[in-house]
């Protein structure tokens, strides 16, 4: 806790985008030039941190699927108390600060404490990685809608009827792990097992790999690929428009029947 001599500092947290720093805000790096503290995520753009942030005290808080070395109570503890000793910190995430990333949280928690603090949006993955991949999540006369879910635990039958009769893109954020449930439950709502399903694994990375099939097979072909996370689903007619490489996601899969993987 700060004498009363000391004014707090300040927050910023910040949407890193997914993974590249080509995809950093202006806004992003001119926060990150005069840090003092940062606090980063794994899937944060961090390879070039000490340059991007030179005068910073770096902080990995990052989280990998089952472990998480610092609390999401104590990520919001250290912001608060490295701010409340005259810190201008930084509290990089991946993607944007509120997509799925928590960021209304640690915003209340400064507030709650008396910090100002100030958001500055990033490029969500869930866009982004799509595009990477060729995919477009819109396009006319398929798709006027996109809807963005977190995989992170499974849904309800309402909200799997809900998507099922939407005829529009699903996006989902850290959805390998809830695949099985996630495409049996449209199909059990209803979703044609024709309908095309693309896993985009580790986007923006010199391995991004994405692999494409049917709803009714997309998990056996995933198994046998050996999918992982992190990676972004897309389940849509928009996937039949991605285009990597020399062919077509529809022309691949006539080829290779019911299994695709592009580089």
């Amino acid at each position: 806790m700060a004498d009363a001599a000391t004014a707090p500092g300040r927050v910023t947290l910040v949407g890193g985008g997914p993974g590249s720093e080509e995809l950093l805000t202006v806004g992003a790096v001119e926060a990150l030039i005069t840090a003092d503290v940062v606090l980063y995520d794994r899937l944060a753009p961090h390879t070039r941190l000490a340059s991007l942030a030179p005068d910073a005290v770096l902080i990995d808080v990052g989280k990998t699927p089952g472990h998480h070395p610092v609390s999401q109570t104590g990520i919001e503890e250290l912001i608060v108390e490295h701010a409340l000793a005259g810190s201008d910190v930084v509290r990089l995430k991946g993607g944007d600060v509120y997509v799925f990333g928590r960021g209304s949280e640690e915003v209340l928690a400064c507030h709650r404490a008396g910090i100002p603090v100030t958001v500055i949006s990033g490029v969500s993955s869930a866009i982004a990685v799509p595009a990477a991949a060729g995919i477009p999540l819109t396009h006319r006369g398929v798709s006027r809608m996109f809807t963005v879910v977190s995989g992170h635990a499974p849904l309800s039958d309402d909200e799997l009827l809900h998507l099922a009769g939407l005829g529009s893109t699903i996006v989902v954020l850290m959805g390998v792990n809830t695949l099985p449930h996630f495409s049996a439950g449209l199909l059990r709502q209803g979703m044609s097992p024709e309908m095309p399903v693309a896993v985009i694994e580790r986007g923006f990375s010199p391995d991004q790999r994405t692999t494409i099939a049917d709803l009714g097979s997309i998990v056996s072909v995933a198994i046998r690929s050996g999918v992982s996370s992190p990676a972004v689903l897309v389940v849509g007619e928009v996937v039949r428009l991605a285009h990597t490489g020399d062919l077509t996601a529809a022309e691949m899969m006539a080829r290779a029947g019911r299994l695709s993987v592009l580089g």
